[in-house]
């Protein structure tokens, strides 16, 4: 998705980190880098705690406990909460526990480095341990996760920490800020006049560049969070099969949906995140499940039928001025 300030006053940085594109727009310009210095400290935290490719990672080390209880820093204890209430509220549709089954699909590394990696693999059906196979303690910070079970937070962590930055800075700056990562807009502060637009699109690409292929459209928000899940971005090959990266966790394969893409807007840039998801695995019912949670949504079918849930923002009218594209 893309989204955009509505006034030239805005100012916006583009780099990489988490493995995905960082886009920061703040509304007071000269207050740009100094809020890029502390995105990029936040990002670099949430990385050492959450990543599932970093070897010295928080997350990474939890596989070595074989069962045992852990005490982890309240950094990665609060995203481990974020992932299990994500599951709890999805009907387990969204499950941390998906790591060994996302990492037999050829997964295990950046995302970058997978695609070109063509070995052919076996997809055996094989359901997910489960969310509630883990136990986190928040009064103080312990988790135990069962020996041979592989923790991956992709679902949730990367809106939880736009989230979380997007009020950190905001916070910090006394501006109006918009943190997107990779897909995941989170906005806090006060928002530029009209709000922030952001554009909803089938595949992630640069900003200055008219989306291809797909539809999109191009939306206002004023507060929490605003993210798609999809299908077709993620995608590589193993052997004599096409693959994508949301894992249904009752098979322990990618889901077969009907649907390529789905975009939520929600409280918080996690539980957009975590509702589009589940609607990914959740399959035809999905609509249904959306609108009886109050969620306004867009959902992009195979064939490109766009169907919407009541509450979905109207499209916004074109303006100029600095974009943050995910």
């Amino acid at each position: 998705m893309t989204a955009s300030a509505t006034r030239r006053t805005t100012a916006a940085a583009d780099w990489r980190a988490l493995g995905t594109s960082v886009r920061l727009v703040t509304t007071d310009p000269a207050l740009l880098d100094s809020c890029n210095l502390l995105l990029a400290r936040h990002l670099a935290e949430v990385d050492a705690a959450c990543s599932r490719f970093r070897q010295d990672s928080e997350l990474v080390a939890l596989d070595q406990a074989r069962g045992r209880p852990v005490r982890v820093s309240p950094l990665l204890a609060e995203a481990l909460a974020v992932a299990l209430r994500a599951a709890a509220a999805t009907d387990g549709a969204v499950d941390p526990t998906v790591g060994t089954a996302i990492d037999a699909l050829g997964y295990d590394r950046d995302f970058r480095l997978i695609q070109e990696d063509g070995r052919p693999i076996r997809l055996t059906v094989r359901p997910v341990p489960g969310w509630r196979a883990v136990s986190l303690d928040r009064a103080n910070d312990t988790v135990t996760v069962p020996a041979g079970v592989r923790l991956d937070l992709g679902a949730t962590a990367k809106a939880w920490t736009a989230d979380k930055a997007a009020a950190l800075l905001a916070e910090a700056a006394g501006c109006g800020v918009l943190v997107s990562l990779g897909g995941d807009t989170a906005v806090a502060g006060e928002p530029p006049a009209g709000g922030w637009r952001v554009r909803v699109q089938d595949a992630t690409g640069p900003v200055d560049e008219t989306p291809a292929p797909g539809t999109y459209a191009t939306v206002s928000i004023r507060s929490g969070g605003l993210a798609t899940s999809g299908t077709t971005s993620r995608r590589w090959r193993r052997g004599a099969h096409d693959l994508h990266h949301i894992v249904d966790p009752y098979t322990g394969l990618p889901a077969e949906t009907p649907w390529r893409t789905v975009s939520v807007a929600a409280a918080t840039c996690a539980d957009a995140n975590a509702a589009g998801t589940a609607a990914l695995v959740k399959g035809a019912g999905a609509q249904r499940w959306l609108a009886g949670l109050g969620l306004p949504a867009r959902l992009v079918a195979n064939d490109g039928t766009v169907e919407t849930t009541p509450g979905w923002p109207a499209s916004a009218p074109a303006r100029s001025g600095p974009e943050a594209a995910a």
